[in-house]
């Protein structure tokens, strides 16, 4: 069975660009410019698992309340059995924590999907996800870092995709219809590796906030993950 072009790989593409390289100051104005992607990507640290800090509730609540496009919350921080419903109670449509900081990741996901956000899981680049390949029906999303989680404008790790490729063939094998999603230097040139490597959501920061016109850097992006699909 193939899945629809709304949850699954079979046509679904989706461009996701980071608050991490938006102008803060002028939030409102910089959401705005991003109307034509898919989701908003907004990274929450807590100077704790990773070392810088971000968001907070209040500021993804207030970014729900102005974003014109859904909110994919990735919770890069410590204990998120206890913080990450919280999030989804706010309305974030997607929220995605790290499976390295989880005590009972699938309990969790479960909860976040009882809230009615989607689940996803987050891999830090040399966390195996092998330990995933029987867990593909908890998550809605699987997000592959291909950088360090904790600092914007970091460079493309292609030592990564093997281990994309590895969980979108399983993915594909068990007629799965998680999202396959990377984050980290992802710009025109290393969009298409991770196209290829079976990605269909994609987290760009300064490749469409440092653009002039961030609609048109958007369907560029798309444009490029259209031609370089791994077709499943």
């Amino acid at each position: 069975m193939l899945p629809n072009d709304e949850t699954g790989r079979a046509g679904g593409i989706r461009i996701n660009p980071s608050i991490l390289a938006a102008d803060f100051v002028n939030m409102q104005a910089e959401l705005a410019r991003i109307a034509t992607a898919d989701f908003v990507h907004v990274d929450v640290m807590d100077n704790h698992f990773v070392p810088n800090l971000t968001f907070g509730p209040q500021m993804v609540e207030r970014v729900q309340a102005t974003s014109p496009v859904p909110l994919d919350v990735h919770l890069m921080i410590t204990n998120p059995d206890r913080w990450a419903p919280g999030y989804a109670e706010l309305g974030a449509a997607s929220v995605t924590f790290h499976l390295e900081a989880a005590k009972e990741p699938v309990a969790l996901a479960r909860r976040l999907r009882a809230i009615g956000a989607r689940a996803g899981v987050a891999v830090k680049p040399a966390t195996p996800v092998e330990g995933l390949f029987d867990l593909l029906d908890d998550f809605d999303q699987i997000l592959v870092m291909t950088v360090e989680p904790g600092f914007g404008g970091q460079s493309f790790m292609p030592e990564t995709m093997p281990k994309l490729r590895r969980l979108a063939d399983e993915a594909r094998r068990r007629g799965s219809s998680v999202w396959l999603q990377v984050d980290g230097g992802i710009g025109e040139n290393t969009i298409a590796q991770a196209a290829e490597a079976g990605a269909d959501t994609f987290v760009a920061g300064s490749a469409v906030f440092g653009a002039d016109d961030p609609a048109n850097a958007i369907a560029g992006l798309r444009a490029t993950v259209a031609a370089h699909h791994h077709v499943h």
